[in-house]
């Protein structure tokens, strides 16, 4: 009853339910209680979740053979074409799909925490979303989202991955345009679908080029009776032979069309601009798909086509070169910001960037922190998006940090809550984000001292990153919480702390804040679960065809992007000395960087604002600051490039619709009415004139036939 395969079916399955339950009951019959089927459905996928890790874990343990621990359950075909008599032999493989769901660590992970922060969103929108008519179909979009997400991390297969991909698409779409009656919320739900669009193009154009080259698009190999029939883009056979694996200039195309799809749904640059846009939605549906869920579908993608990624080095440095630039150009922008909402979204593309360099260093350990940090982010930065939320609903909806300050005696729960969560963002020890963003500043300064140059200027990035980071959160923890109270006449001068049901959720993912990165790497349980992911345990093996591919020999590729625990056969064991050392110092510098961003954002809004409205004129006058305030114009840019010359395009279109196609078709019309206005004399209901015209036609025709 609890095997992997009804576990697999029954965590995407519930959302669904609860959503079509209260899309159909929400407004007649459930009303204020249309949470209900959602809040249960949510809690039961939880429970599941962690019994699907517990049972991966199992099989991790017992497996043997094999590259890392997969098991698929195929549910149904849902699609086949080919030859219609077997005996005919065809130039092409027959394109089948079946609707194969997998469970493997990556695939568990992400089921976990998705429904873990589901949950907690639903139950904190309980409060939040209290009394608005859109009540029930808040819910039904709700439901409906989870389990597209659901589904997009457990399919088995490439075309489905995109299926779910564009389900996920929608449901933001939903969510981001729930107020649609605000001309703000409604633009920014197809600023968000349109941007997205492009991505998803260049993601449909990467499984086209897949179906062409491999001629398959599962993920695994198929095998009937003991034999394996059909050969998986990254199943066994081809992990276990990576010469099977296309690398040139295919295999580089196909890693940017992929990594164009992830820059759309994770934000990265030059697709960055929809995030911070689509704040406009609730606060629920800012911490759930903007920083926990739908965002990550990007370095899901990535983290799970890595062997992809192995045998092209240039789409792999393409990868970490993209992180890097959106990491630091999101930073940038964030701290001129205003809108607290906005602050976080800057700070969940910069987050992104780093989990896109953590990616692109293309080793274990990369990968490991990479997915570590997505983890700790969830945590985090849906516990600031809700606690933002919080301050939003005591301020009457106002979110402009200059219009308030000073809550933290008012809104005391939601002071601490965001503190932890600042902290921890900023990455400061022992919270939860110093742990994630330590591991990836390791993994870069490790590609770095191989001699690789690019990821020395990329580690530096990273290190700039951290500070600008711990400046801008806490200039926003300083200007709301900090300084004389301020409250804007929106909050009716009775500002109070948020209901339970609300205060509730921030406690406990403040508590994950706080403790979730810590055991996760003093323990090791996590980085040794994911391990055994196949794409992820893929890069522990094969040196010497990574060496060949990367231009080194052999006994070098082993030193190149190794583990701060090196692998063995029993598990892992200490890293040298020498390397415990320069990661103790990468830690250390990197905590350095963060508490100077911390003191600096100190002095400049607490204890010397005059200084800081100083500093602020000089960059006003360099026009440094307008640049960063106004986004480094990437709008203007896009509204310029692209929607006005599409806009006139249109409007062209239009012209030549309505004068040239529409006047075509009005005189083809007329045609008709000319012939029969030409005809009609001759239907004159005089019987002379019909004899006359008898008798002329028998005459021309005898001229006819005597000619």
């Amino acid at each position: 009853m609890f095997d992997i395969p009804a576990l697999l079916i029954v965590i995407p399955g519930l959302p669904l339910a609860a959503a079509v339950a209260t899309a159909a009951l929400g407004r007649p019959v459930l009303g204020p209680r249309s949470h209900v089927p959602v809040v249960l459905a949510l809690a039961v996928s939880l429970a599941a979740s962690l019994l699907l890790v517990e049972r991966v874990g199992q099989g991790c343990r017992s497996a043997e053979g094999g590259i890392g621990f997969e098991r698929t359950v195929a549910l149904w075909s849902w699609a086949e074409v080919g030859p219609e008599d077997a005996a005919v032999e065809s130039a092409s493989p027959a394109f089948r799909v079946d609707v194969t769901l997998r469970a493997d660590p990556l695939t568990a992970i992400m089921l976990a925490f998705v429904t873990f922060i589901a949950l907690l969103v639903a139950v904190y929108s309980i409060g939040y979303m209290h009394g608005d008519r859109g009540y029930w179909r808040f819910f039904s979009y709700l439901g409906l989202f989870v389990f597209s997400m659901t589904m997009l991390v457990s399919v088995s297969n490439f075309l489905l991955l995109y299926v779910f991909w564009e389900a996920v698409g929608l449901c933001s779409y939903l969510l981001i345009g729930f107020w649609y009656e605000r001309p703000a919320a409604a633009a920014a739900g197809k600023k968000a679908f349109l941007v997205n669009r492009v991505g998803d193009f260049g993601f449909a154009l990467g499984v086209f080029l897949l179906w062409t080259t491999y001629g398959t698009l599962d993920f695994h190999d198929t095998v009937t009776a003991g034999q394996v029939t059909g050969v998986g883009i990254l199943g066994q056979t081809v992990l276990a032979d990576p010469a099977r694996l296309v690398g040139g200039a295919t295999g580089t195309a196909i890693c940017l069309l992929l990594l164009l799809g992830a820059c759309g749904k994770s934000a990265q640059f030059p697709l960055h601009v929809w995030l911070p846009d689509a704040m406009e939605g609730p606060s629920p549906v800012s911490a759930l798909i903007h920083a926990a869920t739908m965002v990550t579908a990007g370095v899901y993608l990535v983290a799970r086509c890595m062997p992809l990624w192995a045998v092209s080095t240039g789409a792999q440095h393409a990868v970490a070169v993209v992180g890097a630039f959106t990491a630091l150009l999101a930073a940038l922008i964030a701290i001129t910001q205003n809108d607290l909402k906005r602050i976080l979204a800057y700070s969940t593309i910069s987050q992104l960037g780093y989990m896109f360099l953590a990616l692109g260093a293309g080793t274990m350990l990369g990968v490991t922190a990479g997915m570590f940090h997505l983890v700790t982010h969830a945590f985090f930065k849906a516990l600031l998006f809700l606690a933002a939320g919080s301050v939003m609903h005591a301020m009457g909806g106002v979110i402009d940090i200059r219009r308030f300050g000073g809550l933290r005696r008012r809104l005391p729960v939601t002071f601490w809550t965001f503190l932890v969560g600042a902290l921890a963002l900023a990455g400061v020890f022992p919270f939860a984000g110093f742990w994630s963003k330590d591991a990836i500043l390791v993994a870069l300064h490790e590609q770095a001292g191989a001699g690789q140059r690019l990821f020395l200027t990329l580690y530096l990035v990273a290190l700039a990153v951290a500070g600008l980071t711990a400046f801008y959160t806490f200039r926003a923890v300083f200007r709301t919480f900090f300084g004389p109270e301020r409250l804007p006449d929106e909050a009716g001068g009775h500002a109070h702390e948020s209901p339970r049901v609300m205060t509730g959720p921030l406690l406990v993912l403040a508590a994950c804040a706080v403790l979730a990165g810590g055991v996760f790497e003093l323990t090791h349980g996590f980085a040794n679960f994911l391990h055994k992911t196949p794409s992820v345990a893929f890069l522990g093996d094969g040196p010497d065809f990574r060496a060949t591919k990367m231009g080194l020999s052999p006994s070098d590729a082993p030193a190149r992007g190794r583990s701060p625990f090196s692998r063995s056969e029993k598990g892992t064991v200490p890293a040298s000395h020498e390397s415990a050392a320069s990661h103790l110092a990468v830690a250390v510098l990197g905590t350095t960087l963060a508490l100077g961003g911390i003191a600096l954002a100190a002095v400049l809004y607490v204890f010397s604002p005059a200084l800081g409205r100083r500093l602020a004129q000089v960059m006003k006058t360099l026009g440094l600051y307008q640049l960063s305030r106004d986004r480094f114009l990437f709008d203007e840019i896009y509204q310029w490039l692209l929607a006005r010359p599409a806009a006139g395009l249109a409007w062209l279109c239009h012209w030549c619709d309505r004068n040239v196609v529409d006047r075509l078709v009005d005189w083809c019309g007329l045609a008709p009415v000319v012939v029969g206005a030409a005809l009609r004399p001759l239907q004159n209901g005089l019987v002379q004139y019909y004899a006359l015209a008898m008798v002329l036609g028998l005459l021309a025709l005898f001229g006819a036939l005597m000619m």
